[in-house]
């Protein structure tokens, strides 16, 4: 049985160059809401090798303080490099966020990590050790399989091959998980394309879970189909893909 740290082992580099960045908009609004009159803490939870940090440390007053988790040494290794002003920490983000004493982190943030995490624990550590004004904040790039065309086929593929996955698996309730130990939680979404080259979305589908348990059921087969898919779809060598970005924004602890 794969760890957690097993599932992106080995692929942090695919990973941190093909992945989807997070419109910033998302993070502008949770650090617009902050206390101004104090040096804040933030720390980002299930951090990978600091793509949210790219996103996230452009809109933070300077002297902010910002500690980043993870349970992947090529993550932490490849986000060392990037944001060395980070500190960085390896294990997971919930037992991370019971080293926190309570009320004293400004923000907290999962990207993307929150369906890996024991969800339960983690919202009730972050509620313990978010300050009264502080923001917890969960955001996900989601592809827009509803918008039809290559979105939708490369679904089809993945619940083909993908021993076990299904394109709604990441369709739980996270704003009634976290007002479960928050009193209020805010959503937003974001709609916009990526555009790839096809061996851009090759090294993208290869830096996934999804795609890595396809490979492990039918091999090399697995991405001859998915070139034979992009072929089918692409526009002078590229592919457009659809995305609903989506933030929670979850204050004031019960």
């Amino acid at each position: 049985m794969s760890t957690p740290q097993a599932k992106f082992d080995g692929l942090a580099g695919d990973y941190d160059r093909a992945r989807p960045r997070y419109p910033a908009e998302l993070f502008q609004h949770a650090v617009a809401s902050l206390p101004a009159d104090r040096r804040l803490t933030v720390v980002d939870a299930g951090a990978g090798t600091g793509i949210a940090l790219e996103g996230l440390l452009p809109q933070l007053p300077a002297g902010t303080e910002v500690h980043a988790v993870d349970i992947s040494t090529d993550m932490i290794r490849i986000g060392r490099e990037k944001f060395p002003q980070v500190i960085w920490h390896q294990g997971t983000a919930e037992d991370h966020l019971g080293t926190w004493p309570a009320g004293s982190v400004d923000l907290v943030v999962a990207a993307q990590s929150y369906q890996w995490m024991n969800r339960e624990a983690y919202v009730r550590e972050a509620a313990r050790c978010l300050n009264p004004a502080g923001v917890c904040l969960v955001v996900q790039n989601n592809r827009d399989h509803a918008a039809g065309g290559f979105a939708s086929a490369y679904e089809d593929l993945l619940e083909e091959l993908s021993p076990g996955y299904s394109r709604t698996y990441r369709s739980f309730d996270i704003a009634g998980e976290l007002s479960a130990a928050f009193a209020q939680v805010e959503r937003r979404d974001c709609r916009w394309h990526q555009t790839l080259t096809v061996e851009e979305f090759v090294t993208m589908s290869s830096s996934s879970t999804q795609a890595q348990r396809a490979v492990g059921a039918v091999g090399s087969v697995f991405f001859d189909r998915v070139r034979e898919l992009c072929a089918r779809y692409e526009d002078d060598g590229r592919i457009r893909l659809p995305y609903v970005s989506e933030a929670f924004y979850a204050v004031r602890p019960r």
